[in-house]
């Protein structure tokens, strides 16, 4: 019988999670509720973003997030809650393996 490991324990044992750098990149509508929405994904797990670029062109908002440290689960799930966010059309994600 094995004994339970904690949540995040749990979600990142297969991984070096502290070499995983993950950059989300959002195509939106341009609305003032899409950018707080997105940043409230991080800040209440208490993550802060290495970077945040956004830019609006007309009516469409681009959005990049980059931030180090996810697992590959906690990755997977911030995608899937940023793809329900109101006037958030697609997202993608990318790992890169930081060096050391």
């Amino acid at each position: 019988m094995s004994s339970p490991m904690p949540l995040g324990a749990a979600a990142d044992a297969d991984s070096d999670v502290s070499s995983l750098s993950v950059c989300f990149s959002l195509q939106a509508r341009a609305e003032p509720g899409v950018m707080p929405r997105v940043v409230e994904l991080f800040a209440k797990r208490g993550l802060v973003p290495q970077r945040w670029y956004s830019a609006v062109s007309g009516e469409a908002l681009t959005i990049d997030v980059h931030i180090a440290g996810l697992g590959r689960d906690l990755c997977g799930y911030i995608a899937r809650c940023m793809r329900q966010i109101t006037g958030v059309e697609t997202v993608l994600t990318s790992e890169t393996r930081l060096p050391g």
